[in-house]
């Protein structure tokens, strides 16, 4: 008679392998319905440590691949640098692997029984036949334990950031119906998830689906109206020597004062160094980050970062940077100019309070701002081939102005809104409406331009002369 199957010890690998004391929220849950097999839908607020979901699974089976289809390399290299530190056999396969690297993964695949426990990919790369062939040979071997789709709301025409390419990651369920697949999300209005899960032929009852609220109320949410006379650095900069000030009251003798991690998020690379160096001449420890940075100054300043080095306390840079990083103590994230959609704005700003410890999000909105983001977003929209045109953009950055320019409702409440929950959320005074709504209202009618000079400038021309690079 044989033996039972030994079921994985998923708490010995939390702690030893992966260096987690307990589980949050709902992963362990997760993880447990992964490993008997069933498909997964994940929407879950950036914070959770949604990753810990697939990665763990990967690491405690005994063989066998899993696939990480995502679109963003900064996330793959992230990851996939983390898994490798941690003793975990794992690639990832794009344009940005030198070609030795690329041809000892391809025939890792080709041998049928790879040695790589999860492989990161582009949703491009799953849609070429030469691909698809080598994971067949995988399946074959009965050696494809599990397909991740990372950024599951690029699948949807509905979503903010729409890639037709994810479309075609339908085959995976009609090639492989016995591999199961998990769908991973932070932002997906009711439509995008109707649209993950019918697309990816991912049926109800069946898949496990696990809907977390939205709400973080560690996070303070504000936003400070201004308009062109407006000094930003100077407030920004007063209210940092506040932070410090307070810091060295009552935490000097054990930290240094200026020890407060943060992201300052702007729309281009010029303005990220610009900044970063203003900073640095007022005291302050900042560094760029965007992709025109050669390879060794961006992997010094992340380093560095995420050690707390002296000098590395905030990253000014374009958007891509924090994604796929877990750094728990990041105390504060700042939006210099209004994102392209409400989207961004909130996994950027989920990416404050890890640590489930009080954290500030503030985004600096005015009309001026708001014309010269339409108008770049517009112009964005415009260039896309019309497969790639997504339903749900322009939607999306109407929305985010709303919840800029919106003085009677709470923060909270507002993100809860968007996203379709109906369960009001708990703010306890964590957004500037709830905190002191008269403030709020005497900011939003002094300091912004009214909509008439705007017409104005608008007519004249003066809004375009701004840069949008991520």
């Amino acid at each position: 008679m044989s033996k039972a199957k030994k079921k994985p010890d998923i708490e010995f690998a939390l702690k030893r392998i992966f260096k987690k004391q307990a589980f949050r929220s709902v992963q362990r849950e997760v993880i447990e319905s992964a490993l008997a097999g069933h498909d997964v839908y994940l929407q879950a607020a950036t914070g959770l440590g949604k990753s810990l979901c697939f990665q763990l699974p990967a690491v405690v089976v005994d063989h066998g691949l899993t696939i990480v289809v995502s679109p963003l390399l900064s996330i793959m290299a992230n990851q996939v640098d983390a898994l490798r530190m941690a003793g975990i056999k794992s690639a990832t396969l794009n344009s940005s692997v030198s070609a030795e690297e690329r041809q000892a993964i391809l025939a890792d695949l080709e041998c049928g029984h790879p040695k790589n426990r999860l492989l990161y990919v582009t949703p491009e790369l799953c849609a070429t036949q030469s691909f698809r062939r080598k994971l067949a040979l995988v399946y074959r071997q009965r050696e494809l334990n599990r397909i991740v789709i990372d950024e599951a709301h690029c699948i949807s025409e509905w979503g903010h950031d729409f890639r037709p390419s994810f479309k075609q990651l339908s085959f995976f369920k009609s090639e492989y119906p016995s591999v199961p697949v998990m769908a991973v999300t932070a932002t997906a209005t009711e439509k995008v998830r109707f649209d993950i899960l019918k697309i990816l032929n991912l049926p109800s009852p069946a898949t496990k689906i696990f809907l977390l609220s939205t709400s973080r109320n560690n996070l303070h949410y504000e936003i400070r109206y201004m308009n062109d006379s407006f000094d930003t650095f100077k407030d920004m900069v007063a209210w940092l020597r506040e932070v410090y000030a307070r810091r060295e009251l009552h935490q000097g003798k054990y930290q240094r004062a200026s020890a407060v991690c943060g992201i300052i998020y702007c729309r281009a690379r010029q303005k990220c160094e610009e900044l970063a160096k203003a900073l640095r001449d007022n005291g302050i420890g900042a560094r760029p980050y965007h992709a025109g940075l050669a390879k060794k100054e961006k992997e010094d300043t992340t380093t560095s970062w995420l050690l707390n080095k002296p000098g590395y306390d905030i990253i000014v840079a374009t958007t891509a940077f924090g994604m796929g990083i877990d750094k728990p103590n990041v105390r504060f994230i700042v939006h210099w100019q209004i994102g392209k959609s409400f989207e961004s704005y909130y996994q950027e700003a989920g990416r404050a309070g890890r640590d489930g410890k009080a954290a500030r999000c503030i985004l600096y909105y005015s009309r001026e701002d708001r014309d010269r983001t339409q108008y770049l977003v517009n112009l964005e929209e415009n260039k896309r081939m019309p497969s790639e045109k997504g339903l749900g953009r322009a939607t999306s950055f109407d929305a985010l102005v709303k919840y800029c320019e919106d003085i009677s409702t709470c923060r909270h409440l507002a993100i809860s809104k968007y996203f379709g929950e109906v369960k009001a959320p708990t703010c306890d005074f964590a957004c500037d409406y709830c905190k002191d709504v008269d403030a709020l209202r005497r900011a939003n009618l002094s300091m912004l331009s009214d909509e008439e000079r705007i017409s104005t400038q608008r007519e004249a021309g003066l809004f375009y002369n701004a840069g949008y690079d991520e």
